[in-house]
C-alpha cells in the first residue's frame, strides 16, 4: 500500500467523531478550520457549537455586529481571527450573494484565508484535489521523508506543498488531508510520539533512526515583547468603570479596566488622578500570548465622589452589561474571579 493508501485507510478506522466531520456544508466546515488555528479541538468544539447555534448561516453570521462575534469569541484569543470571519462572512453575503465560493482560488479571496484553509474547505467541501499542510502535516511529513528544510522559511513552505500534492495524488482529498492532519494530532505527536502505532511507520526515515524529535525543523525563534499593564479598578457598588481598547493589536476593540502601560513594573502608584483613592493593587498576574508576555497589575480605588469627573470613554457597566461585552481572558477572569 501506498502512503495515502495507508492514511486514509487508518483513518476511516480511527479518526475522532467530531461535529464538523458530520457536515459537507462548506460554512461549518470554514468556521471550524478557522476556530481550530491556535486552540485545542476539545476547547473548539464548545465554541463551534455555539457559534453554529447563534449563526447558523452564513448571512446571520453577516448580519451580527463585530461586539456579538467577540462577545461569543471571548477566551479563544487571537481575536483577529473572530473579526475576519465576521468580515468574510460579509464579503460572501456582498460579492458571492450568499453562496460560499466553491473553489481553492476563489476561497483565498476571503479575508483571512490562507492557503491552509482554502485548500481544507475546497478538499473537504468541494472534494477539489487541494493538499493541506498545516503544523500537523509538517511534522507527519518531515519526520517520514527526513526533511531538514525549516518549515518557516519560504522554501520549506514550497517544498511542503510540493511534497503534500505529490502524496494525495489520485487519493480522495477529502480523506487524505484529514487522515493526514489527524495522523499528526492523535499519533505523531510533538514530543511523545506513539510510532509503534503508526501507519506509516515502516517508511519513516526518522523512526528507522530515532531521530523523530529533530523533525520539523525551524529556522527561527519566536521574540517575545514583555509589557506592563496598570489596570485602574473603580468599583461602584457592583458596577465597574470599563472602556473599549482602541487602535490596532492585542484585544482591538474589546472591553477592558481603564489602563496605564509602562515599561518597567510599577510598584507605587505614582499617577495623580483627580478624586480616587488608592485601596489596594494585586500582585503581578503573568499572561502569555504568542508573541507577548504581560504582566498585569489591578490597581483598586475609592472614589471621593466631590471630586471624581468620569473620563468621556469610560462607561460604568454593571455584570449583566459586561456578560455583553467581549473582554480580554485577563479581565474576565479578574471580574468573576
Amino acid at each position: 500500500m501506498s502512503f495515502g493508501e495507508k492514511v486514509t485507510t487508518w483513518y476511516q478506522e480511527n479518526k475522532r467523531d467530531l461535529p464538523w466531520r458530520k457536515t459537507k456544508d462548506p460554512y461549518k466546515i470554514w468556521l471550524s478550520e478557522v476556530l481550530l488555528q491556535q486552540t485545542r479541538v476539545d476547547q473548539g468544539i464548545a465554541y463551534y457549537l455555539r457559534f453554529v447555534e447563534r449563526f447558523p448561516t452564513v448571512y446571520d453570521l453577516a448580519n451580527a455586529s463585530e461586539e456579538e462575534v467577540l462577545n461569543l469569541w471571548q477566551g479563544l484569543g487571537y481575536y483577529s481571527r473572530a473579526r475576519n470571519l465576521h468580515f468574510a462572512a460579509q464579503q460572501i453575503v456582498k460579492d458571492f450573494e450568499g453562496v460560499f465560493p466553491n473553489t481553492y482560488k476563489k476561497i483565498k479571496l476571503l479575508k483571512g484565508v490562507g492557503d491552509y484553509t482554502a485548500a481544507a474547505i475546497a478538499s473537504i467541501g468541494f472534494g477539489e484535489s487541494e493538499a493541506v499542510v498545516d503544523g500537523n502535516v509538517y511534522r507527519v511529513l518531515s519526520r517520514n521523508f527526513k526533511l531538514a528544510t525549516p518549515i518557516d522559511s519560504t522554501k520549506g513552505k514550497k517544498d511542503f506543498k510540493v511534497l503534500a500534492e505529490e502524496l494525495l495524488g489520485e487519493h480522495n482529498p477529502s480523506l487524505f488531508n484529514q487522515g493526514v492532519m489527524e495522523l499528526g494530532a492523535m499519533v505523531c505527536a510533538p514530543k511523545k510520539p506513539n510510532c509503534i502505532g503508526c501507519p506509516v511507520n515502516d517508511s519513516c526515515l526518522a523512526f528507522a533512526d530515532m531521530s523523530q524529535l529533530e523533525f520539523p525543523v525551524k529556522s527561527k525563534k519566536i521574540k517575545q515583547q514583555t509589557r506592563y499593564f496598570n489596570y485602574i479598578v473603580i468599583r461602584e457598588g457592583d458596577k465597574f468603570f470599563i472602556e473599549q481598547r482602541k487602535g490596532k493589536g492585542i484585544w482591538e476593540n474589546m472591553y477592558q479596566f481603564p489602563l496605564l502601560e509602562t515599561t518597567i513594573e510599577m510598584h507605587n502608584w505614582e499617577n495623580e488622578i483627580k478624586g480616587l483613592r488608592l485601596r489596594s493593587v494585586s500582585l503581578p498576574v503573568k499572561h502569555i500570548l504568542s508573541h507577548q508576555k504581560i504582566f498585569a497589575k489591578f490597581w483598586e480605588f475609592e472614589i471621593d465622589k466631590d471630586v471624581f469627573v468620569q473620563e468621556d470613554t469610560w462607561l460604568l457597566a454593571d455584570r449583566e452589561m459586561l456578560s455583553e461585552k467581549p473582554l480580554p481572558r485577563l479581565i474576565e477572569n479578574y471580574v468573576y474571579k
